[in-house]
């Protein structure tokens, strides 16, 4: 009797997992203009201490409200909108791009998210230097003798003033070191977030939930107020002079060392450090909240 062999059972069909869509490249830059409108009095406070003679953060607080009441711990805030939607969005937008070139993951090395970094802090802190420019203006202005302000009424109108009366080139001014700020800053607060992250979900004690978010961004904020200071300090510095010469690094350096000594590289890291620290939590705990909306939306929550 002739037995028929069994064929071959072939294995079960999986359904394989659809791609997850990239989030919209806007998300970053939303979460960054939240944040900063929350964070606004402290990061106007660590401006006017960099650029004026103010002792310290508490007397440059008081000095704002006796001059121009609470509502003077907002001044500016048109221009910390128009710099999140520039240089932020740009920024979390070239670094995702960046990484999917570099081919980087969550699990990559630090090295090669910080290379994101640099690559996303190049391309953003050109962008955003118009932006960045008006900000500091617009918050430094009423630490200024009243002859010595430019008495802009908000973002837009000081766009079209410096364009008007100091020529295009305006736009650029302090581009040398906001570029290279912006590069110190993607390379240590993004990468680092990312690094944080990761390491902490390796371990027993995390899941990826706002805990989680918490620590890595907490870790994240102090690393870049760090890094980030010496170039934060001359970027404020050069972008609020005005006139022939104001616009030189060297120089600023040269007259800030002679004056104050090298320490002056760290003046305000204090008033950065607790601006710099809430609004980095406040971005990160945002951004993933907006992407977990997103999520939801999708369907793929």
């Amino acid at each position: 009797m002739s037995t028929q062999a069994a064929a071959p059972s072939s294995p079960p069909l999986v359904a394989s997992k659809p791609k997850k869509q990239p989030y919209p490249f806007y998300l970053g830059g939303v979460a960054a203009t939240i944040a900063a409108s929350i964070t606004h009095p402290l990061d106007l406070t660590k401006v006017r201490l960099q650029a004026s003679g103010d002792k310290g953060m508490v007397d440059s607080i008081k000095k704002t409200v006796r001059t121009a009441g609470v509502r003077g711990l907002f001044d500016g805030i048109t221009g910390t909108w128009m710099r999140q939607m520039s240089y932020s969005l740009c920024r979390f937008w070239a670094y995702d791009e960046s990484k999917r070139i570099l081919g980087a993951t969550p699990q990559s090395p630090a090295w090669v998210l910080a290379t994101a970094g640099v690559m996303a802090g190049s391309i953003a802190g050109v962008v955003g230097n118009p932006g960045e420019v008006v900000m500091v203006r617009l918050q430094g202005d009423f630490a200024k003798p009243p002859e010595k302000r430019f008495n802009y009424k908000h973002c837009f109108d000081a766009l079209f003033r410096m364009v008007g009366e100091e020529g295009p080139s305006s736009l650029l001014r302090g581009v040398g070191p906001n570029v290279f700020r912006s590069i110190l800053m993607n390379s240590s607060q993004l990468a680092s977030y990312d690094f944080f992250k990761a390491e902490l979900l390796k371990t027993k004690y995390f899941d990826d939930n706002i805990a989680c978010h918490f620590t890595a961004s907490f870790a994240a904020g102090t690393v870049a107020t760090t890094v980030c200071s010496p170039a934060d300090v001359l970027k404020s510095r050069i972008m609020n002079a005005s006139g022939p010469g104001s616009s030189s690094t060297i120089g600023v350096i040269r007259s800030s060392l002679a004056t104050e000594g090298p320490m002056f590289m760290f003046k305000g890291w204090l008033p950065a450090w607790s601006r710099l620290q809430p609004t980095t939590i406040l971005i990160f705990l945002t951004l993933e909240q907006l992407k977990q909306l997103v999520d939801w939306k999708r369907g793929s929550l």
